[in-house]
């Protein structure tokens, strides 16, 4: 695996530039930078719902699902490297089907509110949505592994799934879209 940090004040990066895990350096600015950011980002999301009331197992795959994201960090770092597998991907298929199989379909549009585990979990989705966004724009920029791109779509659509999951072990249910609610508009 690449270059390890012995410091971190290094002040290499003072230019505008950052290394990559491989010992070459880029602009901070570039799609890489931008794609690791946010996989970092998200996975400090997920952190911050790891500080929520969780049922014990969904808090076990949530840490593991925080490992993976730190392999794809790992691999967006080093151009060519492959650190997500189909094994991973596979995994989260597993984890959508385990816990929508007890939620009621969706009849529905929902808001992202209810429980702040929910919410949070929202949050994670969004977020997972713009790391998704940019790891399509880089795979279209440079040859890259499928699987992260993979990975995420299957992340977000679970940190939607495990919104309500949340929600309902809150005590709670979804927080439906109304669409024809009164509003409160000043003409």
């Amino acid at each position: 695996m690449g270059n390890r940090l012995s410091k971190i004040a290094t002040r290499t990066g003072d230019n505008g530039t950052t290394g990559l895990g491989d010992g070459s350096r880029i602009d901070k600015d570039a799609l890489r930078v931008h794609a690791m950011g946010d996989v970092d980002e998200l996975n400090s999301h997920i952190g911050l719902l790891l500080c929520e009331d969780l049922p014990p197992a969904l808090r076990e795959e949530l840490i593991s699902i925080q490992h993976d994201l730190f392999d794809m960090g790992g691999e967006l770092c080093i151009p060519g490297y492959t650190m997500i597998h189909d094994a991973q991907v596979t995994r989260l298929d597993a984890l959508l089907a385990k816990y929508n199989a007890d939620l009621p379909a969706l009849k529905e549009f929902i808001l992202p509110a209810g429980s702040r585990a929910a919410s949070q979990s929202h949050v994670c989705r969004t977020v997972c949505r713009r790391a998704e966004r940019t790891i399509v724009s880089l795979g279209k920029a440079e040859k890259m592994n499928d699987n992260p791109r993979q990975y995420m779509n299957r992340l977000s659509d679970l940190l939607f799934v495990l919104s309500r999951v949340l929600n309902r072990h809150a005590g709670d249910g979804d927080v439906l879209w109304e669409k024809d609610r009164v509003r409160d508009i000043e003409s």
